[in-house]
């Protein structure tokens, strides 16, 4: 069998001040599974991320373990053409005077941009593909500090997605962006999930969630709170203990949303 990718095993993360982040949390995701991780902020979704990225280290304890394929050590660099990896903090960090394209190349380095890094024909070809496949060929040569949030938002998708990684890893992906670019995204992430590549997702909105994920995580003060199928754990009742309000739940083409209650 295939080790999964991802198994924690009472992993415990602390911070500043010895402050427990992540509390003796333990899970399990198959390769090829779509995820979605739900909570409020503060639940400790986004530190459960920089665990995987290995941009945080979790505390060494007997009993813990945290394995990524079966392997407990990686080198990051090989690890990141494993996972392709979207965040907020990398959108900022990529807001910058390079073009569209120029940004997916430098995918292939783990760079921001290009310096003298030498690209070869396939590398080109292979940038050509992700972006003709995400439709975004009509602003490759657009300036990234030129575009939307929901236009880098997809550069920066096709920068992840030039290794063919595995799965795809997105930090609260829909933040900032206006209606039309959620549309937009929504339907990149259909078709990439449909594309047999895994997708992890951190959120706190209901409405991310594509259709194409049917495993729901709900995390809260650190813990995981519910683990399972999406209709079992996307429940009034769940969501409104989650976030400590009262609300229900309503479905409609395959989507999940929230309605305050009075």
């Amino acid at each position: 069998m295939k080790p999964p990718l991802l198994e924690f095993d009472k992993v415990t993360l602390l911070r500043a001040r010895r402050r427990r982040i992540l509390d003796a949390v333990s899970l399990k995701i198959p390769e090829g599974q779509n995820v979605a991780i739900l909570g409020p902020n503060g639940a400790g979704k986004s530190s459960l991320i920089k665990l995987i990225i290995r941009e945080y280290y979790p505390l060494a304890q007997d009993g813990g373990s945290f394995k990524i394929w079966g392997q407990g050590s990686w080198d990051v660099f090989s690890l990141r053409s494993l996972l392709g990896i979207v965040s907020n903090d990398l959108q900022y960090a990529c807001n910058r005077g390079i073009t569209g394209r120029e940004m997916v190349l430098s995918g292939f380095f783990s760079s921001i941009g290009l310096f003298k890094e030498r690209l070869t024909p396939a590398m080109k070809r292979k940038t050509a593909q992700v972006i003709e496949f995400l439709e975004i060929g009509h602003l490759q040569d657009r300036a990234m500090d030129h575009m939307s949030s929901g236009e880098a938002r997809r550069f920066l998708i096709a920068r992840a997605l030039v290794h063919d990684p595995k799965a795809l890893v997105l930090d609260e992906p829909t933040n900032s962006l206006d209606l039309h670019a959620l549309f937009k995204f929504r339907d990149t992430l259909r078709k990439i999930a449909k594309s047999g590549t895994s997708i992890i997702l951190v959120t706190h909105n209901l409405s991310d969630i594509i259709p194409e994920i049917n495993r729901v995580i709900l995390m809260k003060r650190g813990r995981i709170y519910k683990d399972g199928p999406k209709a079992s754990v996307l429940t009034g009742r769940n969501i409104t203990q989650l976030f400590g309000a009262s609300v229900e739940i309503i479905t409609k083409g395959g989507y999940y949303y929230s309605l305050l209650l009075s």
